[in-house]
């Protein structure tokens, strides 16, 4: 497996692999041209044929503080060491930036919290994060589970 930052090649296989889960309610949906326009934020996971089977973005919200977001990985590739893979790789993106604190909202805290993180209240999170949920559907009754990784 590869994990490399993500191109503008990549962004037709990302939109359809956020997409499954969007349809499914397990996270929310992003648009090509959100995609293309946070391209810089995403990494991928690459198999041995060259096809992308899973992503996952660092958005710097704050001073020392940013998002793992956007985890996708393939259906058919779950529980293979992908996503960790992925989330070790914004990880060490944001240590090499000076980011001190990783959150993310999710529906799978449990594989987040296998990586470090633990379950917080939302409300301990700066009110900065909350301008990119205005747009979501589910605003303000966000139903996604906060978690925080301090480094």
């Amino acid at each position: 497996m590869i994990f490399r930052k993500a191109r503008f090649g990549d962004t037709e296989t990302i939109f359809h692999l956020i997409a499954v889960y969007a349809k499914n309610g397990e996270m929310l949906a992003r648009s090509r041209n959100t995609i293309y326009e946070n391209l810089r934020d995403l990494v991928v996971a690459e198999d041995e044929d060259g096809e992308v089977v899973g992503v996952g973005g660092l958005h710097i919200t704050w001073d020392s503080m940013a998002e793992i977001c956007a985890m996708a990985v393939a259906p058919e590739m779950v529980r293979q060491g992908i996503g960790s893979g992925i989330v070790n790789m914004l990880i060490e993106e944001g240590r090499e930036l000076g980011v001190k604190n990783f959150f993310t909202l999710t529906y799978k805290p449990k594989f987040f919290e296998s990586l470090g993180f633990t379950v917080v209240s939302r409300d301990d999170l700066p009110h900065k994060i909350w301008k990119d949920c205005i747009d979501c559907p589910k605003f303000p009754d966000c139903d996604e589970i906060a978690l925080i990784r301090r480094e």
